[in-house]
């Protein structure tokens, strides 16, 4: 039976003998592009962009480059095995959508489309804590599929633990804890347009659900001079309106809408997470609990002892801190710092097949993917994330063949040319 990779091959082309290309290109700088050309400008800049100077996202991609895969010849690939064990399950493919706030700046389905594509391969879908809409309407979506939901630790301990309990009732099988944004980084992009989804109503989608939410009070004092000044203005006006007729359910009334924004404004920010904080959270549910943004081995280690299931290295995909290492050079460190007591995961600057056998071979259990499938997304909703994974799976499976490897669980620093240590 012809490879995984070799059938998409012959199904692209074979559309082609008709005249039909792909709505979604293959190509990762062509996707980038097509999707950009569809964005209106403020989603644009809030989906692409970085922190800073964007010298964070150069150093994920560059250090891609930095370890060239070694091709083995003559070795017997004809049958090979993609899977991955991860948290109980096998899992068909060794990468998962990782959480992307605001989907509906991309597509007016969002997560919906998203969650449901994922399912439809086996993959898991990370819900976002920022999401456009509940995680109980998303987790609907994803059918029987896996599904973990991403936590953003909020000021107010009884909303986080409400999120939670929401999770577990939805059956979502595991919590990804965001660590490395307890407050957001500096987006020029975003702040040169003075523009923020969530002022608008976007994004907050479990928050106005959450019941817990509706009842918290905040002092003025929290909120701060953001919403003041800008409130009454026409354009924002008009888009609250329109977003407060809702997707689902009861419409929300404006002035509703703007004292939830304003609320989640002033619970949102949570900078005074500890170890100590993390390991009374481990004992809130009874999920396995993963931490997104380690970059340090120590930091794994310690969260370790706080008893989590799982470490995802990443930097946010460039978006807190400009200028910080690139996630890869982190991930061998953090893996040998974990010495393989649970599954490290990664993620920040993967957009091709080969982008995945380099983070699995520097340890890596699996890899999270973030702009590519809102691309994808943008360009064809449902439609257009299936195609992405389709491309990505294919990418891999022939890149791992004519590397001479034949499942993930052979994947090492044998696959990559010596790299000199950096020494940090």
């Amino acid at each position: 039976m012809p490879s995984l990779g070799r059938r998409r091959q012959t199904e692209i082309y074979s559309a082609g003998l008709v005249g039909r290309t792909a709505a979604v290109p293959v190509g990762s700088a062509r996707l980038e592009q097509a999707a950009r050309r569809k964005l209106r400008a403020k989603a644009g800049a809030y989906i692409l962009g970085g922190a800073g100077a964007e010298r964070t996202m150069a150093a994920n991609r560059a250090a891609f480059d930095r370890y060239p895969i070694v091709q083995r010849m003559l070795r017997d690939v004809s049958c090979r095995d993609l899977s991955v064990q991860l948290l109980g399950r096998c899992l068909p493919l060794p990468f998962l959508l990782g959480p992307v706030g605001v989907l509906e700046l991309a597509h007016r389905e969002a997560d919906l489309a998203a969650a449901s594509a994922a399912s439809a391969t086996g993959i898991p879908f990370v819900t976002s804590n920022q999401g456009s809409y509940p995680m109980e309407e998303v987790a609907k979506a994803s059918g029987s599929g896996p599904r973990w939901f991403q936590l953003y630790w909020s000021s107010r301990d009884e909303l986080v633990d409400s999120f939670i309990a929401r999770a577990e009732r939805t059956d979502y099988d595991a919590i990804v804890v965001t660590l490395d944004t307890t407050e957001l980084g500096w987006r020029s992009r975003d702040l040169d347009r003075g523009s923020l989804p969530f002022l608008r109503g976007r994004g907050i989608a479990n928050y106005l659900s959450d019941p817990v939410f509706e009842t918290l009070s905040v002092a003025e004092e929290e909120i701060g001079p953001l919403l003041r000044p800008r409130l009454g203005a026409a354009a924002a006006l008009v888009e609250l309106l329109r977003v407060s007729r809702g997707r689902s359910g009861r419409p929300i009334p404006p002035r509703q809408l703007a004292n939830a924004i304003r609320r989640f404004l002033a619970i949102y920010a949570r900078t005074d997470l500890s170890f100590e904080k993390l390991a009374a959270l481990r004992e809130k549910t009874r999920l396995p609990l993963l931490v997104k943004g380690i970059l340090h081995p120590d930091d794994a280690r310690r969260a370790l002892d706080c008893g989590v299931d799982g470490i995802v290295v990443s930097n946010h995909g460039g978006r807190q801190v400009d200028g910080a290492t690139a996630a890869l050079d982190r991930l061998p460190l953090v893996a040998e710092g974990v010495a393989g007591k649970v599954p490290v995961l990664f993620d920040s600057g993967i957009r091709t097949g080969a982008d995945i056998v380099k983070a699995l071979a520097l340890g890596a259990a699996a890899v999270l993917l973030g702009r590519r499938y809102v691309f994808g997304l943008t360009l064809a909703g449902e439609a257009g994330v299936r195609a992405v994974i389709d491309n990505l799976a294919a990418d891999f499976d022939l890149t791992l063949g004519l590397s001479g490897r034949r499942a993930v669980r052979g994947l090492d620093r044998s696959v990559l040319a010596p790299h000199p240590p950096i020494d940090f």
